[in-house]
């Protein structure tokens, strides 16, 4: 599906981007164009790297930043397709920055949006997360309104042939300031700080975010925020399953975080759709009805009141999953 067409991922030399690239790169063999936009150049040197033109002719690095929309509407001339990575998400961060969290994650997707209106772009996806469902924190905050403004933006697409959508997910395995590779580089000390030990997550591997993404360029009709069905862990599991002898201290919440994150908010039961692999969160309008996009798809209505959160979630990996999944998906070793 990308072949021939051009692409391009702005926060391109993050952990999603950097493993969007890889796979594009081994899947579209004759994708026209691939541009990385992003606003660290010493990034895009070290990722150069590793994909360098004259390997990848297709390939396209562009220093930019999302709070620049002329810049923005530069690096969109020509491009079909866009992915959408760019955020400040370290929660402290956020909220000792609120407005530079704003600026980045609101402003820069209208900015965005209003590029590619203008630009000719067919298919543009957004990264969520799973702290916009109900947040308490301002990153949580500021990633709602992005998703609320890449849904609306299907309403002013005029005769344009455009769709927007928003993949929404939990915590990636092993992405920078995340807390697998944070236990990692502690494990060595004999103990590890943990926030609460009732504390729960989903989790997700980098590639299957990916594989997402990739699915809603192809199959996304435009509006929907799509969930995937995911596992959860409890935040003392990855403990033991990184370090079974360090100990455990408990030191508490930090400001704006949850015990357990939602996806899905009972508010948003009434117009959600389970396709199976994945839920589809449509947007409230007389004209695009539940009903309408499961007779389009497939797929049910979820029960009234349905709420998919990471502490009541069927599916846990036990210390066993874990400690295979951070080999596979982080160490690239046995972990001892």
């Amino acid at each position: 599906m990308l072949n021939g067409k051009s692409v391009l991922v702005t926060g391109g030399t993050g952990s999603f981007g950097k493993a969007f690239v890889r796979t594009v790169l081994d899947r579209f063999p004759d994708v026209r164009r691939l541009v990385v936009y992003s606003r660290d150049e010493l990034k895009q040197f070290e990722m150069q790297q590793t994909f360098p033109r004259s390997t990848y002719p297709a390939l396209r690095y562009f220093l930019g930043d999302v709070r620049d929309e002329a810049r923005l509407r530069r690096a969109l001339e020509g491009i079909d397709i866009v992915v959408h990575a760019a955020a400040l998400k370290q929660v402290p961060a956020a909220e000792y920055n609120p407005f530079e969290c704003i600026k980045t994650n609101v402003l820069g997707a209208q900015n965005l949006i209003e590029a590619c209106l203008d630009s000719g772009a067919s298919r543009v996806v957004a990264l969520s997360t799973d702290k916009a469902a109900a947040p308490i924190n301002l990153y949580g905050a500021t990633k709602l309104c992005s998703d609320k403004l890449f849904v609306a933006a299907n309403n002013v697409k005029g005769a344009r042939d455009v769709r927007f959508s928003v993949v929404r997910y939990g915590n990636v395995m092993g992405s920078r300031g995340s807390v697998i590779p944070f236990f990692m580089g502690k494990r060595e000390e004999g103990v590890l700080p943990i926030t609460d030990p009732r504390m729960t997550r989903f989790n997700i591997s980098l590639q299957d975010g990916v594989e997402m993404v990739l699915w809603s360029i192809e199959n996304a009709s435009g509006g929907e925020v799509l969930v995937p069905k995911i596992p959860s862990y409890r935040i003392g599991d990855v403990a033991t399953a990184i370090a079974p002898e360090a100990e455990q201290r408990i030191i508490g919440i930090r400001p704006g975080e949850k015990i357990h994150e939602e996806m899905i908010t009972a508010s948003d039961s009434f117009n959600t759709v389970d396709m199976g692999d994945y839920y589809a969160i449509l947007p409230v309008s007389a004209e695009y009805t539940v009903e309408d996009y499961c007779a389009r798809h497939g797929g049910q209505p979820v029960e009234p009141g349905f709420a998919y959160n990471s502490g009541t979630n069927p599916d846990f990996l036990s210390v066993e999953q874990l400690r295979d999944l951070i080999d596979t998906h982080v160490t690239g070793q046995v972990i001892d």
